[in-house]
C-alpha cells in the first residue's frame, strides 16, 4: 500500500507527510463504508470550482458573467474530472469493492470522485496555493482552449420561455408506434398559451430536440 501511495505522489508531483490523508482520498465507499473518500470530494468539488472561477476570471476578462458560468460548468463537471484522473492514471489508485472495479458503468464516476478527494486532500495538507497549482497545470490545455459549450435547442428553448413567460415549456407524448428496436416516438411542445409543433425521433429526448428546435426556428431564434 505504501508504494502505491508513493508511486502516487511521483506521479503528482506532491508528497504528503499525512499518508492517511492520502490513502483516505483514494478509499471509496464500497470498501470502508465508514472511513472513505465522500467528505473530502466534498471539499474538492468546492475548491475545484474555487480555482478554475479565479483562473477564467483571470483568462477571459471581457466575458460576461453568463459566458464565465458555461465555461466554468463545462471545466469543473464529472466528465471532465473523470477526463483529467484518467490522465494521471488514477484508476491504478482507486481502492473500492472488487465488484465496483469490475462494473466499467460505475468505474467512471469513482474515478471523477476520487479526483475532486485528492484536490480535497492536497488542499488540506499544502494549502491553496499548492492545489491552485496542481489544478492549473492539470486543466492548463482545457483553460486554454475554453470556449462557451454550444447551447442544445431544448435548453436554448427553455431559456426563452423562462424569460419570456416565467414558465417551462409543456413537451407532450403525441404517440410511440415501431418496433422495440427501432421506435420511432412523436413529441409537441408549447410555450404558455402557443399553439403545439411537431417533431419525431426514435427516443424520446430526440424528439423533443427537434421539437424545439423546430419552435425556434419559428419564432426566429
Amino acid at each position: 500500500m505504501n508504494k502505491n501511495l508513493l508511486n502516487l505522489e511521483k506521479k503528482i508531483g506532491i508528497k504528503f507527510s499525512n499518508k492517511n490523508i492520502l490513502l483516505q482520498s483514494l478509499t471509496h465507499k464500497s470498501f470502508n463504508p465508514i472511513k472513505n473518500n465522500e467528505k473530502l470530494e466534498f471539499l474538492g468539488d468546492r475548491v475545484l470550482g474555487l480555482v478554475i472561477s479565479k483562473k477564467l476570471f483571470e483568462l477571459y476578462p471581457n466575458d460576461t458573467e453568463g459566458n464565465l458560468d458555461k465555461k466554468l460548468a463545462a471545466l469543473v463537471n464529472k466528465k471532465k474530472c473523470y477526463e483529467i484522473g484518467k490522465k494521471i492514471n488514477l484508476e491504478n489508485f482507486v481502492i473500492a469493492s472488487s465488484s465496483k472495479k469490475q462494473k466499467n458503468n460505475i468505474v467512471d464516476k469513482i474515478i471523477s470522485d476520487t479526483c475532486e478527494a485528492l484536490i480535497g486532500a492536497i488542499y488540506l495538507e499544502h494549502g491553496f496555493h499548492a492545489v491552485e497549482k496542481f489544478i492549473n497545470k492539470l486543466w492548463k490545455n482545457n483553460l486554454k482552449k475554453s470556449v462557451v459549450p454550444e447551447i442544445d435547442s431544448k435548453t436554448k428553448l427553455q431559456e426563452y420561455s423562462l424569460q419570456k413567460y416565467k414558465s417551462l415549456p409543456l413537451y407532450k407524448l403525441i404517440s410511440s408506434t415501431g418496433p422495440k428496436h427501432r421506435p420511432l416516438f412523436k413529441v409537441a411542445v408549447k410555450l404558455h398559451n402557443t399553439k403545439f409543433i411537431n417533431a419525431s425521433g426514435n427516443s424520446k429526448k430526440d424528439a423533443q430536440q427537434k421539437a424545439a428546435n423546430l419552435f425556434l426556428k419559428k419564432i426566429g431564434i
